[in-house]
């Protein structure tokens, strides 16, 4: 179903999509892919929004830290905007202190894309479209992006990203839903148990850019190998929590970059039963623990959304890879096709 969700200050129409499938209601923005809200049932059958958001477009607009968008052209950081490919220079938009953020100021996730629904065997979902100009936000080349959300018929939502470029460019599109399992106005999401598949994580500096480093997380506040409360760690006294206010970190995958999505993260919240599994062909997961919910948001449940009230798990190339020729390459050349999968599972 295809509603009217407000107009921007252009006049631009602004839609929201509703899908069902498999007992999970998703709803889609046409405003940066928006995750509007994701309903999931608790073990009593019980239904709840589990994303973060807004009721209007203007809330959006004015002042949303990416809650459900889609991100592009580049997720995460950029060290200073500034990195060279090919022997040349590109210096894009710096919108996050001294660096560059989720594709900059007017990324993907502030963009009008093209929807189309499909229904395809037992599966329904959207396609949605965005051609990103040469030199927009700084990025080279003119990128093609076609993303597709799917709700199966087993109620799991799948995300698959397609980009082309007629340039050689950096690309690393992800998803940034704020996830609460209790429901999206039911507080913190600190009891939640958490377990990611990674050994090593990647430690930043004081802007948040990693330095280089592939740190073993075994003896940190950062081992998630087995499950453990998201709040079990996150006040211990250590230099890397204290740079990002909590965890917002990158976690280097064990398995790597994969043709297929594998597990690599289990959510779990206790008290409703509700869990979400995450695999992925991607080869990095930033976890981030909500550290900058600040008490100034009213979300669309009425509540002020404060420090911990959800978290993110953004599958992910690594941020700053065009800096780190250690990295994992986010090139993309003319004639390749980008593509990366990840897939969300609930139960309870």
């Amino acid at each position: 179903m295809k509603s009217l969700f407000g107009k921007l200050a252009d006049g631009t129409e602004v839609h929201s999509w509703a899908l069902e499938n498999g007992g999970t209601r998703l709803k889609v923005l046409s405003w940066g892919g928006v995750v509007r809200s994701l309903e999931i049932p608790d073990r009593a059958g019980r239904y709840a929004n589990v994303c973060l958001g807004f009721d209007t477009i203007e809330d959006y607009v004015a002042g949303s830290p990416y809650f459900g968008a889609l991100i592009g052209r580049y997720g995460n950081r950029i060290a200073e905007g500034r990195f060279t490919l090919d022997g040349e220079s590109h210096q894009v938009d710096v919108n996050d202190g001294a660096n560059s953020l989720h594709g900059g100021a007017q990324g993907f996730d502030k963009r009008v894309w093209d929807v189309e629904p499909f229904t395809e065997g037992s599966d329904v979902g959207l396609y949605l479209y965005r051609t990103s100009a040469d030199s927009e936000m700084g990025y080279p080349g003119t990128l093609r992006t076609k993303v597709t959300y799917t709700l199966t018929r087993q109620g799991d939502w799948r995300i698959d990203y397609e980009a082309t470029t007629d340039r050689a460019t950096v690309v690393n599109l992800t998803s940034h839903v704020y996830w609460n399992l209790a429901g999206e106005s039911s507080g913190t999401v600190h009891d939640h148990e958490l377990e990611i598949a990674a050994s090593r994580y990647t430690p930043v500096d004081s802007g948040l850019i990693p330095t280089g480093e592939m740190a073993d997380v075994a003896g940190t506040p950062f081992d998630f190998r087995r499950p453990k409360t998201v709040g079990e760690d996150l006040r211990a006294a250590h230099q890397q929590l204290l740079y990002s206010k909590g965890i917002d970190h990158n976690y280097v995958l064990d398995k790597g970059i994969t043709g297929e999505p594998e597990h690599v993260a289990t959510l779990k919240d206790p008290s409703s039963g509700r869990t979400m599994k995450i695999a992925t062909t991607e080869p990095g997961l930033q976890f981030y623990s909500g550290n900058f919910l600040d008490g100034t948001l009213v979300g669309s449940g009425g509540t002020v959304y404060r420090q911990g009230d959800a978290l993110c798990l953004e599958t992910q190339h690594y941020p700053d890879s065009p800096n780190h020729p250690s990295f994992p390459s986010t090139v993309l050349r003319p004639g390749q096709t980008y593509r990366t999968t990840t897939v969300h599972s609930f139960g309870a």
